[in-house]
């Protein structure tokens, strides 16, 4: 087999970037514009790691979420890039086997490749992988992943290649963000069509001028939110927030006033999380799941000792008790109904959507936010931001999802937003003495005030 060439040219950006991450990185998430080369390039490199493979039977899997849509994309090109070991009489035995049943081909070490949909879930379980792509995975069940192939490439310490075109915020945006991170051998590409040089520009003019403005920026730019023009925070507002922290000083934030919110649990899988806000940074949050309200009380005496806040607001939907416990214990605690009349009353429907505006308004300010490197909950807090819709009441007032109808809607709350957007429940005034301090940046003396 290692005299065999399969006939693939592949793309300078998968010869130079694509082909040498895959083979580095054990979990790979390539985000790529339509007509990008995407099967192809994937099928080409799992032929080459069966191959190479010296374990016994190697079993990989190119999964579509349709069979018939796996059939019609991938099942050609693999018969047609395993064509050169066919008829060749090696190792003993003809080099390659194919069952158009099962859609498997098998190779001289006896590597199977087999083409699966999806939709038939049960033809994943049961047996190890040692890769496998998962090509349109916007369209699969995220149970897919975590219930039925993660478990599956345990035994071999497997491989797997999330690849597709954004379908909205869904699982395979929470991959990319997760591989965005690259710990844990993960790593993320996007690929957006204005960028990568793969259509010719005169047909990528000519493609543009035929599609609706969704449509190129979810087909071609590669916009994971293009799908949802309701969004009120964008991806781009939380991603230049981020990207802002990297280049916070801590001069930036002397003097301005310190804000605690709250968010407690509801049920089940919601998170309580409490979240540190000092002007235009705002901090890791502390997250927390299965904590009674006094445990929750605890952690928040400590973050309110060590912060030294000017003000702590606390959700009252859930929080009652935590509420009442702070107060019994001296310390001073502002509850918010967030269904409850905003002060703007005449622009929003309740104080949800004030709060929440007012948030948007401070990233666009230049508030900054955790980033992917440093904590994993960065992930969880831009899908938080960027999922709620917002739209208007007959009156013109606008109002934001909430969370009951938000977890109805895509499986998930968001704690970690709402514990920010609380933050920004009042207007805050610095409640300890202010003092002067001299401070150097770049080498230059200033003044700012800040409090003792």
């Amino acid at each position: 087999m290692s005299n065999t060439k399969i006939p693939y040219t592949p793309r300078k950006i998968w010869s130079d970037v694509l082909h040498p991450a895959l083979e580095r990185n054990r979990f790979n998430v390539i985000v790529c514009h339509r007509r990008f080369g995407k099967t192809v390039g994937a099928i080409n490199h799992m032929i080459k790691m069966a191959c190479v493979n010296k374990k016994q039977r190697p079993l990989y899997a190119y999964v579509a979420p349709f069979r018939n849509q796996a059939e019609f994309i991938a099942w050609k090109y693999l018969l047609h890039y395993t064509e050169p070991f066919n008829n060749k009489y090696m190792l003993g035995q003809f080099s390659r086997q194919i069952n158009k049943v099962s859609l498997t081909v098998r190779l001289p070490n006896l590597a199977e490749i087999r083409v699966i949909g999806a939709d038939n879930p049960d033809a994943l379980r049961g047996t190890y992988w040692d890769g496998v792509i998962l090509d349109e995975y916007a369209q699969m069940k995220p149970e897919v992943w975590g219930e039925i192939i993660r478990p599956a490439l345990a035994d071999r310490q497997g491989w797997a290649v999330f690849i597709g075109t954004p379908k909205g915020i869904n699982s395979f945006y929470d991959m990319y963000l997760r591989g965005c991170t690259e710990q844990g051998g993960w790593w993320s590409f996007i690929s957006r069509a204005s960028e990568s040089g793969v259509i010719p520009p005169d047909e990528l003019l000519a493609m543009k001028n035929d599609m609706t403005e969704l449509e190129i920026r979810q087909e071609l730019e590669c916009d994971f939110t293009a799908s949802s023009t309701d969004v009120l925070i964008s991806l781009d507002l939380v991603l230049n927030a981020q990207d802002k922290m990297t280049r916070l000083h801590e001069s930036d934030i002397l003097g301005a006033v310190k804000i605690i919110g709250v968010d407690v649990a509801r049920y089940g899988d919601d998170r309580s999380v409490i979240w540190r806000r000092q002007g235009l940074c705002a901090f890791t949050p502390n997250v927390y799941r299965g904590l009674n309200n006094m445990d929750i009380v605890d952690r928040l005496i400590y973050e309110m000792d060590s912060f030294n806040p000017d003000a702590v607001f606390v959700d009252a939907g859930r929080g009652e008790g935590v509420i009442d416990r702070c107060r019994q214990l001296g310390r001073v605690i502002t509850e918010v109904n967030f269904g409850g009349s905003a002060v703007l009353s005449a622009r929003y429907h309740n104080k949800r959507a004030e709060m929440w505006d007012a948030a948007r308004k401070w990233l666009e300010a230049g508030g900054c936010l955790p980033t992917l490197k440093q904590t994993s909950l960065a992930a969880d807090i831009t899908r938080d931001l960027t999922t709620p819709q917002f739209g208007f009441t007959a009156a013109g007032k606008m109002k934001i999802e909430d969370k009951e109808k938000m977890k109805e809607r895509v499986g998930f709350s968001p704690d970690l937003a709402d514990a920010l957007v609380l933050t920004f429940a009042a207007p805050v005034k610095a409640t300890n003495e202010i003092h002067q301090i001299q401070y150097q940046r770049n080498n230059v003396p200033l003044v700012r005030r800040i409090r003792m």
